[in-house]
């Protein structure tokens, strides 16, 4: 991908201290993610505000130290402004709103995983106006986002990364720009395809082995000294084991994220065999009433 500085490269320049001055920096979605990455930044020292249509979501992050906005219109001044969204559809009538009242400089950091197509337009929109968007994709759970182990996939141009690298830094682990706007979004969803048939296969694996009468936890010990051992054997193999669905990553938004890969696919021309096989799995738990579960929740389909 052109235009593109890996995580050593990135992390070898100084990073920009948490008492840097930086101005307040707005959040809008307080969900799991946007308030996981809400509470990374103000542990760090930043200054946030955040709003969410959801009075409860408020509350819980003003309960958490935070500052939060009565309303959508007052995001409108901070010089950051975050999106942490359901989807892009969501995405699109925030930017609607902010767009008359945001000054030229403004940088809109859109975590929300949407259709590569909706960040390229949102680019194109807000350049008109001399407005930065940034599709900053996260690569983890709200939980490993909160203990500062997700990394993120930002589709930028160099002076909106450069903008903005300094947040972004903070945000997460690694952070890679992955090219212009929209190839963010073509990233994630690359990344979810793995991870999540990754969960697929472990729940089908540990549902296989208890059928042989093995015991499923020196079954998981097993996999993760072998040469069958994947990152989701760490975060959601004793979740399954233990049957401990709270979530960190909805079930439900992991099947909206295999229908944008479904649909991606046949624009690109390309057959995904095992995601249309997923999808229907993970269409089945949604229809049991096990979409608010964690991801982890596939292991029920089997």
């Amino acid at each position: 991908m052109s235009d593109r500085s890996d995580a050593a490269d990135f992390h070898a320049e100084p990073r920009v201290s948490a008492d840097s001055g930086l101005e307040r920096i707005g959040l809008i979605g307080l969900g799991l993610l946007g308030s996981a990455l809400g509470t990374r930044l103000f542990e760090q020292g930043v200054a946030v505000i955040g709003f969410d249509i959801d009075a409860a979501s408020r509350e819980r992050f003003r309960d958490a130290g935070c500052d939060v906005a009565d309303s959508l219109r007052e995001m409108a001044a901070c010089r950051e402004i975050i999106l942490s969204l359901p989807d892009s559809n969501a995405a699109r009538r925030v930017i609607d709103e902010l767009r008359p009242l945001l000054e030229p400089g403004t940088a809109i950091i859109d975590t929300t995983t949407g259709a590569p197509t909706d960040a390229e337009e949102a680019a194109a929109m807000l350049a008109l106006q001399s407005v930065e968007y940034l599709d900053a994709t996260v690569g983890g759970s709200s939980g490993q986002t909160r203990r500062g182990e997700a990394i993120i996939m930002c589709g930028a141009t160099s002076a909106g990364f450069a903008r903005c690298r300094g947040t972004l830094e903070r945000l997460a682990e690694r952070v890679f720009h992955t090219g212009a706007p929209g190839s963010g979004s073509r990233m994630k969803l690359v990344t979810n395809l793995v991870l999540g048939l990754n969960r697929a296969v472990l729940a089908e694996g540990l549902a296989f082995a208890a059928s042989l009468g093995l015991d499923e936890c020196a079954v998981l010990d097993v996999l993760q000294a072998g040469p069958a051992e994947s990152r989701v054997m760490a975060t959601k193999g004793r979740r399954m084991i233990d049957r401990e669905f709270s979530p960190e990553a909805r079930l439900r938004q992991h099947a909206k994220d295999v229908d944008l890969i479904l649909a991606a696919a046949r624009n690109a021309g390309q057959t995904v065999p095992l995601s249309e096989r997923h999808r229907e799995l993970l269409t089945s738990l949604v229809a049991r009433g096990l979409g608010d579960l964690d991801n982890s929740s596939i292991r029920e389909a089997f």
